[in-house]
């Protein structure tokens, strides 16, 4: 401690100046030295969780298109526009778009086939009970088809149904074009040629006949 009286012109007061001054504390330099280092190593951190991060985000997206590569059979025929090139991932994607477009026409052909498919099973259940009707019809009456039909007969049952399928045809299609023509022809036939339409009208034909006849 400086002496009562002491100059301040006196070299050891200067010292015990200089050594009682605050900012010359050598813990306050080590706190300072720490403070940085520890900011410097929380930003180090955050550089390499960040870095880390997108690595992890590459390889997954890398991943992605690896396995559209293997799962998409257009990816793997060989393109010899660019030769033995690896594709860029805008073809990858593209041939993806495209494959995918495609299984979505193949899944509506083949569910277009298979409602042909049921339908073409309905009709065939339908004449199978006509036949099944037909044999024990007979059975219970061998003796019922011994009478011959004449030919005019049977012409007249073929007439009556003729008769009855042109009135719907007539009402039913237009002549104003060919394409008009084709798209009502096939339209039609599927709403008035079904195997239960042309069952009822053959049985019509008959009881009409039949009474006719009798």
């Amino acid at each position: 401690m400086t002496e009562p009286g002491a100059s301040p012109d006196d070299p050891w007061v200067k010292v015990e100046y200089a050594y009682s001054d605050n900012s010359l504390d050598p813990d306050d330099e080590d706190s300072d030295y720490h403070h940085e280092s520890y900011k410097e190593s929380y930003k180090d951190r955050r550089r390499r969780a960040h870095t880390q991060a997108e690595q992890k985000r590459r390889d997954a997206i890398k991943r992605g298109y690896d396995d559209l590569q293997t799962i998409v059979p257009t990816c793997q025929q060989q393109d010899f526009s660019i030769g033995s090139q690896k594709l860029s991932k805008a073809i990858v994607l593209q041939k993806t778009i495209d494959y995918i477009q495609f299984l979505h026409k193949e899944k509506k052909k083949q569910e277009e086939e298979v409602s042909m498919l049921r339908k073409d099973v309905t009709a065939l259940k339908i004449m199978k009970v006509n036949y099944e009707q037909i044999v024990k019809a007979h059975q219970d009456n061998p003796h019922e088809g011994e009478d011959q039909v004449s030919d005019q007969v049977k012409f007249n049952v073929f007439q009556g149904i003729m008769d009855s399928l042109f009135q719907s045809f007539n009402a039913s299609i237009s002549v104003a074009s060919f394409q008009e023509l084709s798209a009502c022809v096939f339209s039609w036939i599927e709403e008035h040629c079904k195997p239960q339409t042309l069952r009822e009208i053959v049985v019509g034909v008959l009881h009409q006949l039949k009474n006719q006849l009798y």
